[in-house]
């Protein structure tokens, strides 16, 4: 899997857009991170899942994912080792988190001051 390929699938989807947050390319759906990509370098993605699905993904495929660190990661926030992810597996992990985003009630926009 490369980056492209992660963004084109990530985008493929209802609704995501492609933002950016610290100079990483992140995708939302309902103003809602699902997954972002650079972090910690252009080898790695990150895709926010249900902790029951980190934890199959992370026990399957070892070297291709694995828990982002400290709370985030307890939250399901998944780190993906780009070249090691089976395509197909780091597919549906894309989809389920974008479902998982495009299900949470959309953030409200904050208001201008006059």
């Amino acid at each position: 899997m490369t980056p492209a390929s992660f963004r084109r699938i990530a985008l493929s989807l209802p609704e995501a857009v492609e933002g950016a947050h610290m100079g990483r390319a992140d995708f939302r759906v309902n103003g809602k991170v699902f997954a972002t990509l650079g972090w910690p370098d252009k080898n790695w993605g990150m895709v926010k899942l249900a902790t029951e699905l980190q934890d199959a993904l992370v026990r399957a495929e070892p070297e291709g994912f694995k828990p982002a660190n400290g709370a985030w990661g307890r939250q399901g926030s998944t780190m993906v080792c780009l070249a090691k992810a089976n395509e197909t597996t780091l597919k549906d992990a894309i989809r389920s988190a974008w479902r998982r985003a495009s299900a949470a009630k959309p953030k409200p926009r904050a208001k201008k001051q006059a």
